[in-house]
């Protein structure tokens, strides 16, 4: 019997994902919050279910869509910089519960580095460093992987994922043609969307629970300098930094991550 994986949030990151599992042996089951997802979805062998996060419920048949999964992983953006009066504690409480309820043995929470603080006397190396960022948005992800990894109902991974890029999507093409960009001298902390894959699926091959870890490709050279040269390779318009300030920045490892898998990162920003 296959075993089964449900994934909430089949998005840029989940998507690929469940269709990487899905072809190791995986059966999944994966939530969008768009009805016209699932065709896409079943086309691809993945369970679809609408699902809906609230902060004083789950919509959605979500009963279903945990029955039978040994493992869940959440991965769904807070969406906290656009809309940072949100709960989205109170959100993840509510599935937490319902896993506990439908006794799913894993969990597999995907977090991000902006749990560690900003620093201006940087190259601040983080790895095996507790979460200590202070913002608004960082506390409530902070109060998560807390809340997650303290319920011994279930087994929990935190993985926290520096900044997304592919092929497409990266944040350069972001950054290109702005002005007065902040923190020009600080390093960058990124990571392909082929390697969290991996790394997920290694994880969960390897039974590797009850751990907090970073991923981030070791490159780290400033964003001034990789920025520009990214621009500039690709004839993009290149962006401006503000220098008249110091800049704060830090530095995310991923040496836990690398001896546990005996990982090699596979592409450089």
């Amino acid at each position: 019997m296959k075993k089964q994986i449900s994934i909430i949030g089949c998005g840029w990151l989940g998507f690929p994902l469940a269709k990487y599992l899905i072809s190791n042996g995986y059966k999944i089951k994966g939530s969008t919050t768009s009805k016209g997802k699932l065709k896409k979805l079943k086309t691809n062998s993945i369970e679809g279910f609408v699902i809906r996060l609230n902060e004083t419920e789950i919509s959605g048949n979500y009963s279903k869509f945990l029955e039978g999964s040994s493992t869940v992983i959440i991965n769904i953006p807070p969406g906290l910089r656009k809309h940072p009066e949100k709960n989205h504690v109170a959100k993840i409480q509510h599935l937490a519960s319902a896993i506990e309820a439908h006794k799913v043995i894993n969990v597999l929470y995907v977090s991000s580095t902006s749990v560690f603080e900003d620093a201006i006397d940087f190259p601040q190396i983080i790895d095996s460093t507790s979460p200590n960022a202070t913002s608004k948005n960082a506390k409530q992800l902070i109060k998560i992987e807390q809340m997650l990894l303290n319920n011994n109902s279930f087994n929990t991974i935190i993985l926290r994922f520096g900044g997304l890029f592919d092929e497409t999507r990266h944040p350069a093409k972001y950054l290109s043609g702005k002005n007065n960009i902040s923190n020009p001298e600080a390093p960058i902390n990124l990571i392909h969307q082929e390697d969290c894959i991996h790394i997920i699926a290694n994880l969960i091959k390897n039974n590797l629970w009850n751990v907090s870890l970073n991923a981030v490709n070791p490159y780290h050279p400033n964003k001034k300098e990789y920025y520009t040269t990214y621009c500039k390779d690709r004839n993009l318009p290149l962006p401006e930094f503000n220098t008249s300030e110091k800049s704060n920045g830090k530095i995310v490892e991923s040496l836990k991550l690398v001896q546990l898998l005996n990982y090699s990162f596979e592409h450089s920003p």
